[in-house]
């Protein structure tokens, strides 16, 4: 099993989410969240004053897959989320040794 990690622009969200779901893809974990890379963010002008704006908006999935999945899930988060500009995101995978559902206590990939 592995956990994937994506850190997405928020505006290519909706469609990776519909890529997954007909990818047969049900499960993750959406998190919205703040930060930078080589982007470094930007400078803003409000009400006169300028001020940066160095930590930018971005959505975070996660999700715990069995080997079988991941190159598919892979392949279908880069074709989506990819503009081709700086900032598109991230992936990051992690092997996973164990899952256990908490309802039942079931282990392995039949918990995911």
């Amino acid at each position: 099993m592995m956990k994937l990690e994506a850190i997405i622009q928020p505006s290519r969200f909706e469609s990776v989410k519909d890529a997954l779901r007909e990818a047969g893809i049900e499960g993750m974990t959406v998190t919205e969240v703040r930060g930078h890379g080589r982007q470094k963010g930007h400078t803003e002008v409000y009400r006169g004053r300028e001020y940066t704006v160095d930590l930018l908006p971005k959505i975070k999935l996660e999700m715990v897959l069995p080997d079988k999945l991941v190159n598919l899930v892979v392949d279908t988060i880069l074709k989506t989320a990819k503009t081709g500009k700086i900032g598109d995101g991230k992936i990051f995978l992690t092997k996973v040794d164990e899952a256990i559902r908490i309802r039942n206590e079931e282990r392995g990939e039949s918990a995911l």
